[in-house]
């Protein structure tokens, strides 16, 4: 499967896992070059599972929010520890 946006692969694996209608890539398989820590926000501490958001930025682009990542997983979601998800203009296929 790949994450594209702007017809720029920012993910690709087969290795991926579905949990709650999202889709997570491994690490490894994610462009970071193209991702950058986004501000942490109030509801972003408030979860439980360590939330990090990236904005994605393609040619000076900004696509704010558009991946995330849980840094500390509790255990009901270790499934999707040091993986990937995408949303908003993301297409995932």
């Amino acid at each position: 499967m790949q994450a594209v946006l702007e017809d720029r692969v920012i993910a690709e694996s087969d290795d991926i896992v579905q949990s709650g209608g999202y889709v997570y890539f491994p690490a490894a398989a994610v462009r970071m070059e193209l991702l950058e820590r986004a501000e942490r926000t109030e509801s972003d501490r408030a979860c439980p599972h360590g939330v990090q958001f990236y904005d994605v930025v393609i040619a000076g682009e900004r696509h704010p929010r558009a991946a995330w990542s849980y840094e500390w997983p509790r255990p009901e979601m270790q499934h999707v520890g040091g993986r990937f998800g995408f949303w908003e203009d993301v297409a995932i296929h």
